[in-house]
């Protein structure tokens, strides 16, 4: 597992999100990095984690990250999330607090979750993947840019970031949209012992803001904050926003 570890002061763990790596976070980490000691984890098959040996899912990445990073808040975005939300219910007493960014328990609407994408638009980028991956993840990131106020820059970042550390196997990709088609964590939530942090952007067309207001919902602790303008990567476009919210949930939770 590759972490790089940047900055000063508290621990803070990031996750990055489908088929990117820890080199996504480079804006936030140059707001936080003075506040902060950044532990930027590449999961497995991905970036510098491609050739880790650990499966691409929810219990072994969970596992694998704990067993690299010393006990610290841990941050996720998008399919990070799921991974630090199941590290944070298996493991509470490493992970004192939670941060979700664009991050929901279930990505899928259904089964009295209306808040999620509809399945079949997991199940046809999962088809579109074995025949044409590179498609496939341009059209996953341009949903990922849809409805940000500053769509091409973000779009051209995420463009950038994909394949600055190496291309993604193709079958950790379709790993991934297994685990954001099929992870539902809800039964998690009233059971976390930790602070709480829900954030997403307004005009993220991928998570919902409602699905992270209703995760709030239902965990103790918790708080949602939205990033007004702001789309499914937010640390992206509106860095200084996300640190500050970061930064008063983190100083709150250790006070």
């Amino acid at each position: 597992m590759h972490v790089e570890i940047t900055g000063d002061g508290p621990p803070l763990v990031l996750l990055h999100g489908w088929a990117m790596h820890g080199g996504i976070f480079a804006p936030l980490v140059q707001a936080l990095r003075a506040q902060r000691t950044l532990y930027l984890v590449d999961l497995p098959g991905h970036g510098h984690s491609r050739d880790a040996g650990v499966p691409l899912a929810l219990e072994a990445c969970a596992q694998a990250v704990l067993a690299a990073v010393p006990t610290a808040p841990w941050c996720g975005w998008s399919l990070g999330g799921l991974i630090a939300l199941h590290a944070a219910q298996q493991a509470p007493q490493r992970v004192p607090a939670l941060a979700m960014v664009c991050a929901t328990p279930r990505f899928v609407r259904g089964d009295g979750w209306p808040h999620g994408m509809p399945v079949q638009v997991f199940t046809e980028f999962a088809q579109s993947l074995a025949q044409d991956w590179q498609g496939t993840v341009e059209r996953f990131l341009a949903l990922e840019a849809f409805g940000s106020e500053h769509m091409r820059e973000e779009l051209r970042l995420l463009r950038e970031a994909v394949l600055a550390r190496g291309a993604p196997a193709p079958q950790v990709l379709a790993d991934g949209l297994r685990l954001l088609q099929d992870g539902d964590l809800r039964a998690a939530l009233p059971t976390l012992s930790m602070p709480s942090l829900w954030l997403g952007g307004r005009r993220d067309r991928l998570v919902n803001p409602a699905a992270l207001q209703a995760a709030a919902a239902l965990a103790p602790q918790a708080r949602y904050v939205e990033v007004g303008h702001a789309g499914h990567a937010p640390f992206l476009t509106h860095a200084d926003a996300v640190a500050t919210a970061l930064r008063d949930f983190l100083d709150g939770a250790s006070a």
